[in-house]
């Protein structure tokens, strides 16, 4: 069980935002540091997160989030799905407090996890979704934009997002090591480096019409 300790001297969440050329604007910071401060508490009594070190914390968490924040237009519907321990989903919406979030994932102690850290953050734009994909889409409103992060292959996440979600939403396709899938064409490729590990990652933007 990962047991992250708190830096005695905060997070240090603008130093790395700027670090990505992508600064965090208003209560952004504020809300972040709740966040993440709930998750190391509750990690030290579940397994919330794969990060071993505070680096790896900060990139997993936050890095993918502040591209996406870059990217996503004023007061959008977003869905995130299996969003972990709130990463990019939660993540997101502490950056972008106009932006509607609907955050799904099936495991109940995430979702009480985000719950509480939602209410101690104040963050309040946020609808959380106990349950997979296919048992909570009817329930999820028309999106502009789809995210899923190391949830599902690629191509699944694709099928998933034009079949199952309402709307014609944007979809976003987080890559690491992984190809960009055949036969898909994207209006957007963003190509970035985590900054405190080194990890490449790749986003796709794909069009999804009605």
């Amino acid at each position: 069980m990962a047991r992250l300790l708190r830096p005695h001297a905060g997070w240090p969440l603008q130093e790395f935002a700027e670090r990505m050329n992508l600064p965090l604007l208003g209560d952004a910071e504020a809300r972040l540091s709740s966040w993440l401060d709930t998750l190391v508490a509750w990690n030290a009594r579940m397994d919330l997160t794969a990060a071993r070190s505070m680096d790896e914390l900060l990139d997993l968490m936050l890095a993918d989030a502040l591209v996406l924040a870059g990217q996503i237009p004023s007061h959008a519907v977003v869905v995130d799905v299996g969003t972990g321990a709130g990463a990019p989903g939660f993540a997101l919406a502490c950056m972008r407090p106009d932006l509607e979030l609907h955050i799904v994932d099936p495991h109940t102690k995430r979702i009480s996890f985000l719950r509480v850290a939602a209410s101690e953050a104040k963050v309040e734009n946020t609808r959380l979704y106990l349950g997979n994909i296919e048992q909570v889409a009817h329930r999820i409103p028309p999106c502009d934009e789809a995210t899923a992060r190391a949830t599902f292959a690629p191509e699944i996440w694709l099928d998933h997002a034009r079949t199952l979600l309402q709307g014609a939403p944007r979809i976003w396709l987080f890559l690491a090591r992984e190809p960009v899938p055949n036969g898909v064409a994207a209006e957007q490729e963003l190509r970035y480096t985590w900054p405190m590990t080194g990890a490449e990652r790749t986003l796709l933007a794909v069009h999804q019409t009605a």
